[in-house]
């Protein structure tokens, strides 16, 4: 964070709720910190380069959506298939993030986690069945953790 000047400081306290919602988030920033766009986009860059700002991108609730029925299905594969097995579940429609976790051995056996959402439980089940389908015989057991509540979603806080 030594990189980081008073500028840069504004456009985290402004950002850190979330970009605003408009057509151009980007511009609306500049225009409250009385900055140009440009000056915005290329310092958040920056940032992200840096490894200040992880990621950008959108974060839906989906309870307002109407998705209600949400389940962490876990996943025990081989680790030499991961990546290409991760990719595979990641890609596909229904999963809004993917990804590799370590096993805690003996009590957790799965290493790859992916996110499943319906309007149903019968939807999140036919999701389900549909994974273990592309996963076959790399399938060496799963489980599935559906959530009973959504829980605010935020990144760091500046003061």
């Amino acid at each position: 964070m030594s990189n980081l000047d008073e500028i840069d400081l504004k456009i985290m306290r402004a950002t850190q709720s979330g970009l605003p919602l408009t057509p151009l988030p980007y511009h609306a920033v500049a225009e409250q910190l009385e900055l140009s766009a440009d000056i915005v986009i290329e310092r958040m860059r920056r940032m992200q380069e840096l490894g200040v700002i992880r990621r950008i991108g959108a974060v839906p609730n989906h309870y307002q959506l109407g998705y209600r029925f949400n389940g962490m299905t876990v996943w025990n594969v081989p680790d030499e298939k991961i990546d290409a097995l991760g990719k595979k579940i990641g890609n596909l429609d229904f999963v809004s993030h993917c990804y590799h976790r370590p096993r805690h051995l003996p009590l957790w056996p799965y290493n790859l986690f992916a996110m499943v959402h319906g309007k149903s439980q019968k939807d999140v089940d036919q999701q389900i069945k549909q994974i273990a389908e592309i996963l076959g015989s790399d399938n060496r057991g799963s489980d599935v953790l559906y959530s009973t509540r959504i829980l605010k979603k935020t990144g760091f806080r500046s003061k």
